[in-house]
């Protein structure tokens, strides 16, 4: 990664003028690398409580980014991003160009590779890991009818300290520029409808509401790319 330098000069004690430069914190955007893979685990547990640290809900946190994030970058690196400062990142945005067939990829490729890690629980979920493992063994969940013209989604998490600076829009715009680039034509992603800063949020980037029968605590936002 590039790291920008500054130059300023000062005095010497002779008289003359020497160089000093000093090394300029560097953030950018770029694509998901397998040395991302701790940094994006790590992001998506410290956010996935409307934006804030999830590490005490659950007695296995690690469920989260293995539902909501690795398999994504597994399964389609093209639309995996990260925001980068200096070299490490400190946000993501992932996704897929198409729900129904990353659903199928994820049950046939991903499930196997993690899934007697959380085994499905016997009877109605009863506790937060137990809810997670049964989102996780049941992919199908993510192919809805009223979505069908809005066949991509995403999932985007910053860390708070980046927050609100415009990081989380840039990482819209790379991510929605990669569809236009495939001719994807509508995204979607499903928020906690009480995460009110974040509705706002994808209120100011254009995203609409998509009405979808017993959605319950998840509100649907679409938007054309």
């Amino acid at each position: 990664m590039a790291v920008r330098q500054t130059s300023t000069r000062r005095p010497a004690s002779g008289g003359s003028t020497v160089c000093a430069k000093r090394q300029v914190a560097t953030m950018l955007i770029r694509p998901y690398r397998p040395g991302d893979f701790d940094a994006v685990h790590d992001i998506c547990i410290r956010t996935a409580d409307a934006g804030q640290d999830a590490t005490g809900s659950y007695a296995d946190p690690s469920v989260l980014p293995n539902i909501f994030a690795h398999p994504y970058a597994y399964l389609e690196p093209d639309l995996a991003f990260v925001l980068d400062h200096d070299g490490r990142a400190v946000g993501y945005v992932l996704g897929t160009a198409d729900t129904g067939v990353f659903v199928r990829r994820f049950r046939t490729e991903w499930l196997p590779r993690v899934g007697d890690d959380y085994p499905p629980p016997a009877g109605e979920p009863t506790t937060p890991d137990e809810v997670m493992a049964h989102l996780l063994h049941t992919p199908e969940r993510m192919v809805l009818p009223e979505l069908a013209g809005y066949p991509a989604h995403l999932h985007i998490d910053v860390l708070p300290a980046y927050q609100r600076t415009g990081h989380g829009r840039a990482l819209i715009d790379t991510f929605t520029a990669a569809l236009r680039r495939a001719g994807v034509p509508g995204l979607h992603l499903g928020m906690v409808t009480a995460n009110a800063n974040a509705r706002v949020f994808y209120d100011r980037l254009g995203f609409h509401p998509i009405d979808v029968t017993d959605a319950g605590p998840i509100t649907y936002l679409g938007l054309h790319p």
